[in-house]
C-alpha cells in the first residue's frame, strides 16, 4: 500500500499530521487521497503515542504541552470546527448561552449546542459536548446576542428573573452597535421575552 502523496514531497501522512499546530482540530475524513483504512491506523498509531488525542469517532486533537501535562483545544474552538466541517451554524443553548452572556457563573457540567448539522456527543476535558439539532426558528436572528439571549432566558425561565439579570440584560443591549437588526430580532422574540426586552431598547 502507497502511503506517501505525490503531492506532499514524500512525506509521509505521520509526518503531516505531527507538523500540524498544536490545538488543531483534525477528521478521518480529512484526508480523502489516502486509503481510509491506512488513514485510520495512522490516526490510532499517533492517539496510542500521545501526540493525538481522539475525542469523538472520526475526531481528534492535538493537544497543547504544558508542565501540567497535555491541555485540550477549547470547547467553542472544537464546535466551530466541527461545524465549519459541517457546513454548518452552531449556537449555545441552556446552560452555556447564560454563561456566555455572564448571566450565570456556574461551570457546567456539560455544553450544550444547537447545529444546523449532526447531531453529536463529545469528550472534551471530562466534560461533554453535546450538538443536537435545532429548529431553524433559532437561527433566524440577525445578531448573535438575541440569539443567545433567546436560548438564555429559555433556560432561566421566567420566574427566576431577577434584578441582577436584568440589569446584566439591560448592559448587554445597550452595547450592542447593530441597532436596526437588534430591534428586529426583538420583535422576533418569544411574546415573554420580548415584553421583557423592547423596554430596555428606548433607555
Amino acid at each position: 500500500m502507497c502511503n506517501e502523496h505525490p503531492n506532499t514531497k514524500n512525506i509521509t501522512l505521520k509526518e503531516r499530521i505531527e507538523a500540524l499546530p498544536e490545538d488543531s482540530v483534525l477528521f478521518r475524513s480529512d484526508f480523502p487521497e489516502y486509503h481510509s483504512e491506512f488513514v485510520g491506523s495512522t490516526l490510532s498509531e499517533l492517539t496510542s503515542s500521545g501526540v493525538l488525542s481522539k475525542i469523538a469517532q472520526g475526531i481528534y486533537v492535538k493537544p497543547r504541552k504544558s508542565r501540567f501535562g497535555l491541555v485540550l483545544p477549547s470547547v467553542e474552538k472544537v464546535v466551530k470546527s466541527i461545524a465549519a466541517r459541517d457546513k454548518a451554524e452552531v449556537l449555545p443553548s441552556g446552560m452555556t448561552a447564560l454563561n456566555a452572556l455572564g448571566l450565570s457563573t456556574q461551570l457546567p457540567m456539560s455544553y450544550t449546542y444547537l447545529t444546523t448539522g449532526s447531531e453529536r456527543t463529545i469528550k472534551l476535558n471530562n466534560r461533554q459536548v453535546v450538538l443536537k439539532r435545532g429548529v431553524p426558528k433559532n437561527f433566524c436572528y440577525k445578531t448573535r446576542l438575541i440569539s443567545l439571549l433567546v436560548q438564555a432566558l429559555r433556560a432561566l425561565k421566567q420566574e427566576n428573573i431577577g434584578n441582577e439579570e436584568l440589569r446584566i440584560i439591560r448592559e448587554l443591549i445597550s452595547k450592542e452597535p447593530d441597532k436596526n437588526n437588534l430591534a428586529r430580532d426583538v420583535d422576533m422574540m418569544p411574546v415573554w421575552m420580548k415584553r421583557i426586552v423592547k423596554p430596555m431598547l428606548n433607555n
